[in-house]
């Protein structure tokens, strides 16, 4: 029985690759600088894994910014717009594009050139986000990119043979769209100008060594359509022909393949990997219908989430299905990439952070793949002396987590029984608290302009909070350091002239970390990135426990930034379910359990900020669409319990106050009457990118509420004009009344500098000036 990973954290223990890349964007390092030091990390992972006994270490794994934008370069499928960038790499002999990939990822606005960047959306239900490929019915594919052979090459040549992971064929073109407006076309009608290119990447990797090749196929977790059904019968015979040696394994991950099962155990591929954390109920059908002579890979380390596995539970599991199909033709895996999880548990020193007494139910990719060697282990009864008493530790401190007063709050689960239906509902409807609201908020009637909260953290900014906590900067001077900062910001507002304010969230490590810090039932780590998009990561909190506010957040912050001026300032916080998702959440009891509990926290929150006269309070859910299950059968039930917690969240109110919230990276067009479930009196959202194709969900449904849709895109370095975010305004005047309509970015402004943020804001500004003028004209 082999062991085998399914991907490894690219970011690095010390976030090496966001260093590494933006070095090179910042012009600090050359290219050959960029690979030099890429490749050191991608060996230096390759030995960890190799190390901790896993018997099929992953390569191509490995992505300096997203593996389906990898993929899109690897097949040629680059739009037109970058062609020229990949000429001019072509004229310098470069192999491997680097520029034009970044462009494709990021943008790029220089002296020669202004390109948007492709679209960026979640990768299923996860909080990685992927660049979407862009396919026209003239597409055509080739060899852009060495990438996977040369990754290879790179891990044979350090002694370790690897297995190369690659998207799917279909996948692949079912994670993109169609780009030339043609309705007859679909994306996969290109199947068959694309297996070629996939045929010829097989057969390379065979004359290369390799021995498995992870083919991975997330979609076979999805319902299906007929067409897509054929698609994978279609590309799977085509690349079973002229393979001999090379074996395929098939790989899922993120929910079961459910009526899919039949489809997929009956492709001729080598291997089937399914995910047993997400759907432990699949491992029947799967064993009844796998094909006799394929192998039968068992995720059972949780990719997602930080807990500990339950080593006798997961080996019933094991023995369980090599009694129905036997040992040699199973291998064991984590659920899915470890992408999703931080890297190393053994750098959290930090008691206080993360108290011994929950670090030690927690495990981390490398705490993972022990688990993983262990487990082979335990199943084959080979475990040392010294292996023994680790399994025997590791089973007694997930008993004690069971039964730890850590854990449980009996006030807390009080509270919890005592609800009532009283508390999901606003005094009154929409149409009348907009009215109050007009009175209260002294806003422009047309196109009021905002921000989605955070601004520029500068190096000066984080150094500030790195000082304060390790003693160097004191509370005073801390506390000092972030009213001066708050007046500059207010100040800067006015200038540009935005109507409706924020403090700016100096205070804020992270939108989801900040408040986990805050709350009962939460742990945090100093080291546990975890990469979100390109070289953001995020330290996701842990809920451990049953959660509840002790005191005041956000309220001083909030409240000091309003003294500084006479135009209205927005509360800022984040929403329950997004917490929820950007946590690793409990794994004792069901997530709607936890999410009414950050609920209430927030609500007494809200309820603080109106009390202190904070006239609009935004609850950003960016992660609510993230939370939907992937099989539409299972998705109601968390709509209705997502829905009610953003009301529990945010009905304290009186009709007065304006409730806010942001959401970005999702499609709405099927869950578009839970968003207006919502009852968000505005809601803002990324469609710069997109062109506003997002608002056609709002426009069918016939939206009640407000809506801003983003015109800048704060993901890319670019300086948006006046002209191109008027024209996103006049597509959105074209389809929604102008009073229903805000002007704003697509997300917050964190990770941008000054120096493209005042800019892009004065041209938005006067943008939505423009706008109100014409309209004006007009009536």
């Amino acid at each position: 029985m082999l062991t085998h990973n399914i991907g490894y954290p690219r970011i690095g223990a010390e976030r090496e690759l966001k260093k590494i890349i933006e070095s090179y964007w910042a012009g600090d390092i050359d290219k050959a600088n960029l690979l030099e030091t890429t490749k050191e990390l991608r060996v230096k992972h390759w030995a960890t894994q190799k190390e901790a006994d896993i018997d099929l270490v992953p390569s191509n794994d490995f992505s300096l910014y997203d593996q389906v934008l990898d993929t899109t370069l690897l097949v040629g499928a680059i739009p037109e717009r970058y062609r020229h960038l990949l000429h001019e790499e072509n004229e310098k002999n470069q192999s491997y594009p680097i520029d034009t990939y970044f462009a494709m990822a990021r943008g790029l606005q220089d002296d020669d050139h202004d390109i948007a960047a492709m679209e960026m959306t979640k990768w299923f239900n996860t909080n990685y986000h992927y660049i979407v490929p862009e396919f026209s019915v003239d597409q055509q594919f080739q060899f852009r990119s060495t990438k996977i052979f040369d990754e290879f090459k790179e891990a044979k040549s350090a002694g370790i043979k690897t297995k190369p992971t690659l998207i799917g064929p279909v996948s692949f073109l079912l994670l993109g769209k169609e780009k030339d407006g043609s309705e007859d076309f679909h994306r996969l009608d290109l199947l068959d100008e694309l297996l070629p290119v996939y045929q010829e990447i097989l057969n390379r990797l065979e004359q290369q060594g390799a021995e498995w090749i992870q083919i991975e196929e997330p979609f076979l977790a999805l319902e299906l359509e007929e067409h897509a059904q054929v698609a994978f019968q279609t590309a799977y015979q085509q690349l079973a022909e002229d393979r001999s040696e090379l074996k395929l394994m098939l790989t899922t991950y993120f929910e079961g393949l459910g009526e899919n099962t039949e489809l997929a155990c009956g492709l001729p591929v080598d291997g089937l990997h399914i995910d047993l954390v997400e759907a432990p109920d699949q491992l029947d059908s799967v064993l009844n219908k796998l094909d006799d002579s394929s192998k039968l890979s068992l995720g059972l380390i949780d990719g997602r989430n930080i807990w500990k596995v339950d080593f006798e539970k997961t080996a019933d599991i094991v023995r369980k299905a090599a009694e129905a199909i036997g040992h040699d033709r199973l291998m064991i895996a984590p659920s899915s990439s470890l992408l999703h999880c931080p890297v190393d548990l053994n750098q959290e020193t930090d008691v206080k952070a993360l108290p011994t007494d929950i670090k030690r139910w927690m495990a981390f990719s490398n705490q993972k793949l022990e688990e993983l060697s262990l487990l082979k282990k335990l199943v084959g009864d080979d475990l040392s002396k010294t292996e023994r008493i680790k399994v025997k530790a590791q089973q007694a401190a997930l008993a004690d987590k069971r039964e730890s007063a850590l854990v449980h709050n009996s006030d807390v689960q009080e509270r919890l029984e005592n609800l009532d239906d009283d508390i999901l509902h606003r005094n009154n409807p929409y149409s009348i608290r907009k009215k109050a609201q007009q009175e209260y908020v002294d806003l422009p009637d047309l196109f009021p302009s905002t921000t989605i909260g955070s601004f520029p953290q500068t190096k000066e900014v984080r150094q500030w909070r790195a000082d304060y906590r390790k003693g160097k900067l004191s509370k005073e001077e801390y506390e000092q350091n972030i009213k001066e900062a708050i007046e500059e910001l207010i100040r800067k507002q006015e200038e540009i002239g935005l109507d409706l304010l924020v403090h700016g969230e100096f205070e804020r490590n992270d939108m989801v970390e900040y408040f986990g810090e805050q709350f009962a039932g939460f742990a945090f780590t100093r080291h546990g990135w975890v990469q979100s998009y390109g070289t953001r990561g995020v330290k996701p909190p842990i809920i451990y426990g049953d959660v509840h506010r002790p005191d005041p957040i956000t309220v001083r912050w909030s409240s000091y930034a309003q003294s500084q001026t006479n135009k209205p300032v927005k509360g800022m916080l984040t929403g329950p379910v997004t917490i929820l998702q950007w946590s690793f959440p409990r794994d004792d009891q069901p997530r709607s359990e936890t999410v009414k509990q950050i609920a209430l926290a927030i609500r007494d929150e809200v309820a603080d900020l109106e009390e202190a006269g904070i006239q609009a309070i935004q609850i950003d859910e960016p992660a609510f669409r993230e939370g939907l299950p992937l099989r539409r059968g299972n998705r109601e039930h968390y709509l209705d319990w997502a829905v009610d917690a953003f009301r529990m969240a945010s009905t304290v109110v009186e009709d007065k106050t304006q409730i806010h919230t942001h959401m970005c990276y999702s499609e709405f067009n099927d869950i578009i009457e839970h968003i207006a479930r919502l009852d968000a009196d505005v809601i803002s959202m990324e469609t710069s990118r997109s062109q506003m194709e997002l608002l056609d969900a709002f426009v069918e449904f016939n939206y009640p509420n407000e809506i801003g849709p983003g015109v800048y895109d704060i993901h890319s370095p670019r300086v948006p004009s006046t002209a191109e975010m008027t024209e996103l305004l006049e597509k959105a005047v074209d389809v929604l009344p102008p009073d229903q309509l805000w002007v704003n970015p697509d997300c917050g402004l964190k990770t941008r500098g000054w120096e493209e943020t005042l800019p892009s804001l004065k041209n938005m500004v006067a943008a939505a000036r423009h706008m109100r003028d014409n309209i004006l004209e007009t009536i």
